[in-house]
């Protein structure tokens, strides 16, 4: 039996005994499944690699091998990205949220397995990148394509999308709640009510098969044990100033990094360059060698001077000064070799780099301040873990996520009042100045508009070229107004598009303009369309956004505009007919 016929016959039970409602809860629990799945073979993968490329280091010639290792990983994801699985590296979520606003949230089948293969690459050879973006794409493709092959429509498709994003957080870091919120506030345009349970069944699903086939090996090994104190507010709001302005540099200097790294034509000479100067950094500063989430640990525990013993030049030095300077330098390069990483080929996200720098941000000011003797000794840990937040919180403007995420991460929510604090203040203080996340601003970046709210998603969806009314009958610009007379009959519009032999949209005349000469015989034969037209307010283009067509009616207060490609007069468009199809388009949606 053929393999068609049998979802064919599959779906004819199902429409039969499962609502749609109970067919997608079980395709949550199955998706997440999928996701955990493939998040357990991207984890072993990347550390099955790093073991074998360090685990018998020489410590006299271990950063050597630092240098080289970066580019290897980069050239091979970029090989086999590039000519084997067709699927370039980069971001990943950016072209996530495009499809889902674009492109009726189908995700190329290729992507259910792609992203694991190369990210694994690319962060096991050391790639300074995080692997959440990758398994976020792979579990939102797993939840794509099981939507397309059960016939589900866009907006189940979209919820599956959901579905695939939380279970494959929730067994990267083990945290099913911030799973949840961060598929709701990074992925999803909207969800209803209704959509919570899948996306609950989905995380569950994947942080339980994660749990299976891991045990423990979680992120962080850390739980919390001194308590949280009202008095150590005060520095909690300076501390998240602090990540407000780190994550705007962040943010700032990936897009910068990537694009210059764009200048270059030449893929192979990213490659190449990009691996080479990666490797140069590392060598400098090992802890920016992979995700970095053992050097979060490290600082978790108090113990910066580990991040010193991998270092060929460093390695001795034992001072709380030169700490804080080779940390410092290490949060304004990390996102720069995140940057590299990604804008040379590699494959990865800045999920875990922006918890990474958060990390080190938050160290470095409860350490600094304990140096110098505050009246109140500041707790490392806690200010590490909370400055995590607050860097994740401005970086993806996803502070109810970032929230939840480290919460659950430490075990309790022991830190929950400042990671709160920490979180609305960084975000407010990144979003005064950017109004857009990263992901959004790549896609910016690239030309790729992504709609704001669910209105522009739906007024984005219509096409001009199907909306446009070529009904309206063209005069040439040397006809007499007798001509136009005559056409006035026989139309049913008084617009009336002067075009030229060209085609060329020349003017507009209107019913108002000839209404007081139109009867007056003398002037019908010796007037010229040309002596009465006139520059239509405004024109529009098809390629444009539907929202900036509106922005034009709004502008020039008209209610017809002509639509022209080229100077080419193709038809006009009405403000009536866009809400007609807006509606039309609005009630089928509610319908599904």
């Amino acid at each position: 039996m053929a393999k068609t016929d049998i979802i064919t016959r599959f779906l004819i039970w199902r429409l039969r005994h499962l609502s749609t409602k109970n067919f997608v809860l079980i395709l949550s629990g199955l998706i997440g499944i999928l996701a955990g799945l493939a998040a357990v073979i991207l984890k072993t993968a990347v550390h099955a690699i790093q073991k074998f490329l360090t685990g018998d280091f020489n410590e006299a010639y271990a950063n050597f091998f630092y240098i080289i290792y970066p580019l290897i990983g980069i050239i091979l994801a970029f090989l086999i990205g590039t000519y084997i699985l067709k699927d370039q590296g980069g971001h990943g979520i950016p072209d996530l949220l495009y499809n889902i606003s674009k492109k009726s949230s189908l995700i190329a089948k290729v992507k259910m397995y792609s992203r694991v293969i190369t990210s694994a690459i690319t962060v096991g050879f050391g790639g300074s990148v995080g692997l959440e973006a990758p398994i976020v794409v792979t579990g939102s493709a797993i939840g794509s394509n099981f939507g397309s092959l059960m016939h589900l429509n866009a907006k189940k498709r979209t919820l599956l999308i959901g579905c695939g994003a939380a279970g494959a957080i929730s067994a990267i870091f083990g945290a099913p709640i911030g799973a949840v919120i961060f598929a709701i506030e990074v992925i999803l345009l909207e969800v209803s009510v209704g959509s919570f349970i899948p996306l609950l069944i989905a995380s569950v699903t994947g942080s339980i098969t994660s749990m299976i086939l891991l045990g423990e090996d979680v992120m962080f090994t850390f739980n919390l044990s001194d308590s949280f104190l009202a008095a150590h507010m005060p520095y909690y709001f300076l501390l998240a100033i602090f990540t407000g302005i780190i994550s705007l540099y962040f943010s700032r200097v990936v897009l910068k990094t990537e694009s210059l790294l764009g200048m270059m034509e030449d893929p192979w000479m990213k490659v190449l360059y990009g691996g080479a100067f990666l490797g140069l950094i590392v060598f400098f500063f090992p802890p920016i060698y992979g995700e970095g989430y053992e050097t979060l640990n490290a600082l978790i525990d108090g113990d910066p001077q580990r991040l010193l013993a991998n270092s060929p030049f460093f390695g001795e030095i034992d001072n709380p000064y030169f700490i804080i300077l080779f940390l410092m330098l290490i949060i304004f390069i990390k996102p720069i070799a995140s940057a590299i990483t990604i804008g040379a080929g590699g494959s990865g996200g800045i999920f875990a780099p922006s918890l990474f720098v958060g990390g080190i941000t938050g160290f470095v000011f409860a350490y600094t301040a304990n140096i110098f003797g505050l009246p109140i000794a500041l707790p490392i840990a806690h200010f590490t873990l909370v400055a995590m937040c607050g860097v994740m919180s401005g970086v993806q403007h996803a502070p109810l996520s970032a929230i939840f995420l480290i919460a659950e991460i430490t075990g309790g929510y022991e830190l929950f009042l400042p990671l709160m604090f920490v979180s609305a203040i960084s975000f407010v203080t990144t979003t005064y100045f950017d109004k857009d996340s990263l992901y959004v601003k790549q896609l910016k970046d690239t030309g790729r508009y992504l709609t704001e709210s669910k209105d522009e998603e739906v007024l984005d969806n219509i096409n001009i070229r199907k909306v446009m009314e070529k009904d309206l009958l063209p005069i040439a610009p040397d006809a007499k107004l007798g001509d136009l007379c005559k056409l006035v009959q026989l139309s049913k519009r008084n617009i009336f598009p002067v075009v030229n032999d060209n085609g060329e949209l020349a003017g507009i005349i209107t019913l108002d303009d000839i209404r007081d000469i139109m009867f007056d015989e003398a002037k019908q034969q010796e007037m010229k369309i040309q002596q009465l037209m006139h520059s239509p307010p405004d024109v529009i283009y098809p390629e444009e956004t539907m929202q900036k067509v509106m922005d034009k009616f709004e502008k020039s207060g008209a209610w017809n505009l002509p639509v022209v490609e080229d100077g080419v007069y193709l038809g006009f468009i009405s403000k009536s007919r866009i809400f007609n199809a807006y509606r039309k388009r609005l009630i089928r949606q509610n319908l599904e």
